[in-house]
């Protein structure tokens, strides 16, 4: 169950900055490439190049009149009302100079990976400089400007006559890559994340389905604050088992925001790095059950930089490339270089220690809810999978 697989990159990718103290850092995607080059399980025959997406490519989703504003607002040439209307501007979009040519190459970056999948003879392809999941048609949100997901996906449809699930598993609900795809019935889009009562942007609940034709083709699992490690994973493979068994993809793209970890500042999830070693091998299983090993991985959120990204997205590379997680010790030589620049001790090994998750007083109601709300889930696939033959319960 192996195939080749390609990563996604160039430096060019660090352009995509809103300013020093933005928690999105485009860093990060330089610290997993050096983890793993260190690691040895990526060298440069590994290496795919992006390219900038054309303009005609972005009018696949976004809006004419928007990549103009973007333009528009990396040049300085548009007024801060103005910008507003289009999301830009805003404590969590800036404006930054040269922000359309960095956020095509990010999308650029991701049609490359396609490209690999669809005409290159790669099985799987990794672009983490994408995942920019709240990018809406006319709007910026949330650090999104394009939604590389969204064109990625026009694009396959484009292209070819594939069915596409998309798989989000970033804390906060993929809500632009939703609503591109909610009445379209050969895009099937699941996001498991943390529940919009308490995390931005407060959408995502298990009762938004689609519409139209799309009806039935939207699957969202709004877990409780606070779910740790066992609740996570229960909900998620039996769900993105249900759901791929239900909807039969021929490729699957994953959204693979690392921001469900126990010590990611901006998220309430209890995760720790057990989750970003199965999420991976999941998809890596299902992809050859359904897809003929077709699958695209890209990256998403992600706020503590230097001690769970690299380690996490590293883990997807480990699986594309040898078909298993890594374990043991980090490789001491990535770790003296970027210790002098990280704020915090770096860890030492590709596991968390098992300490590392808080005790949460409230874990068996939090499981049991979780539970009951993937029952409820799984009652949209009855029809062809059946809960009888379903082993979820919580211990």
């Amino acid at each position: 169950m192996t195939g080749t697989s390609g990563f996604v990159y160039s430096s060019l990718y660090l352009k995509y900055h809103f300013h020093e103290q933005h928690p999105f850092n485009q860093k990060r995607v330089l610290l997993t490439k050096e983890l793993l080059e260190a690691h040895q399980v990526l060298s440069d025959c590994d290496l795919i190049t992006p390219r900038l997406a054309t303009e005609e490519e972005l009018l696949l989703f976004h809006h004419p009149d928007y990549i103009e504003a973007v333009k528009r607002a990396g040049s300085g040439e548009i007024t801060e009302e103005r910008a507003l209307e289009y999301g830009i501007g805003t404590e969590d979009t800036p404006a930054f100079f040269q922000m359309h040519e960095a956020a095509s190459y990010l999308v650029g970056g991701t049609l490359a990976a396609v490209d690999a999948v669809l005409n290159d003879n790669y099985t799987h392809a990794l672009n983490l400089g994408g995942g920019l999941h709240h990018g809406f048609r006319s709007r910026a949100s949330g650090f999104c400007i394009y939604n590389d997901s969204a064109v990625a996906i026009k694009y396959i449809r484009e292209h070819t006559n594939l069915k596409v699930l998309y798989v989000d598993t970033d804390a906060h609900h993929g809500d632009g890559v939703q609503s591109a795809f909610y009445d379209d019935p050969n895009v099937c889009t699941f996001s498991i994340h943390e529940t919009g009562r308490y995390l931005f942007p407060g959408t995502g609940g298990i009762n938004e389905r689609g519409i139209k034709e799309g009806h039935g083709y939207t699957f969202n699992l709004p877990i409780d604050a606070f779910t740790q490690d066992e609740s996570f994973l229960t909900l998620y493979e039996t769900a993105f088992k249900e759901i791929a068994a239900f909807f039969k993809p021929d490729i699957i793209v994953t959204q693979n925001g690392v921001d469900a970890h126990c010590l990611d500042p901006l998220t309430h999830l209890c995760g720790t790095m057990r989750i970003y070693e199965e999420i991976p091998r999941i998809a890596h299983e299902l992809a050859h059950k359904y897809c003929d090993g077709k699958w695209i991985a890209i990256g998403g959120g992600g706020y503590d930089m230097w001690r769970v990204i690299p380690r996490a997205w590293g883990q997807i590379w480990n699986v594309m490339k040898n078909n298993e997680a890594s374990y043991g010790n980090l490789p001491a030589t990535w770790k003296e270089k970027w210790q002098d620049q990280s704020p915090v001790t770096l860890p030492q090994l590709w596991q968390d220690l098992e300490d590392i998750q808080p005790s949460i007083p409230r874990k068996n109601e939090i499981t049991e809810k979780n539970y009951q709300l993937l029952q409820n889930l799984l009652k949209y696939t009855k029809p062809i999978r059946h809960l009888t033959n379903v082993s979820t319960k919580p211990k």
